[in-house]
C-alpha cells in the first residue's frame, strides 16, 4: 500500500484520471447519485490517494481556507468498495489531518459528511454544526474539527 499526497499540479493525467474514476465509481455508480463532481475545486486542492498493486483505491481532497467555507475544507473522501476490508479510509482522515497539521498552520477544518458517517468523523475530532441537510437526495451534516488559539 502506497499513499500520496500532491497538489493538483503535480498529478499526472494517469493519476488524476484514477482518481476521477474513482469518485464516479463510489458517487455516481454506487451511491445512485447524479451530481457533477468536476466542480472546478481539484485545481487548487491538494489530492491524497492510495494504492494497491499500482492502483489507486482511495482518495480525498483538502481545499485551502476560503474555498469551500471560511476553514480548511476536506471533501471527496472515497474509497473502492472491493478494498473497503482494508479500512482505508482511516489512512485517508490520520494523511489529511497530518498534512493539514504540518502544511498549513493547523487550521481548523470543515467537512460535510454523510449524515451516517458522522460517528467516523467524530473519531478525527469532528463534531456536528448542526447544519443538516440534503444533497443530491443524501442526507448530510456539517461537521467541524477547531483549533483552539
Amino acid at each position: 500500500m502506497e499513499i500520496k499526497t500532491n497538489h493538483f499540479s503535480a498529478l499526472t493525467t494517469t493519476e488524476l484520471y484514477d482518481i476521477l474514476r474513482l469518485r464516479s465509481e463510489v458517487f455516481v455508480v454506487e451511491q445512485n447519485c447524479v451530481y457533477l463532481d468536476l466542480d472546478g475545486l481539484d485545481e487548487d486542492a491538494y489530492h491524497i490517494y492510495i494504492s494497491v498493486e499500482n492502483k489507486i483505491v482511495a482518495t480525498a481532497r483538502i481545499l485551502k481556507k476560503g474555498v469551500a467555507y471560511k476553514e480548511i475544507a476536506i471533501g471527496r473522501v472515497a474509497s473502492s468498495e472491493k478494498y473497503r476490508n482494508l479500512k482505508l479510509g482511516h489512512a485517508l482522515m490520520e494523511t489529511a489531518m497530518q498534512f493539514i497539521s504540518e502544511n498549513m498552520d493547523n487550521e481548523s477544518v470543515r467537512l460535510s459528511a454523510q449524515s451516517h458517517l458522522k460517528d467516523y468523523y467524530a473519531r478525527y475530532g469532528f463534531v456536528p454544526t448542526g447544519n443538516d441537510y440534503l444533497e443530491d437526495g443524501i442526507p448530510h451534516s456539517e461537521m467541524l474539527f477547531e483549533v483552539k488559539n
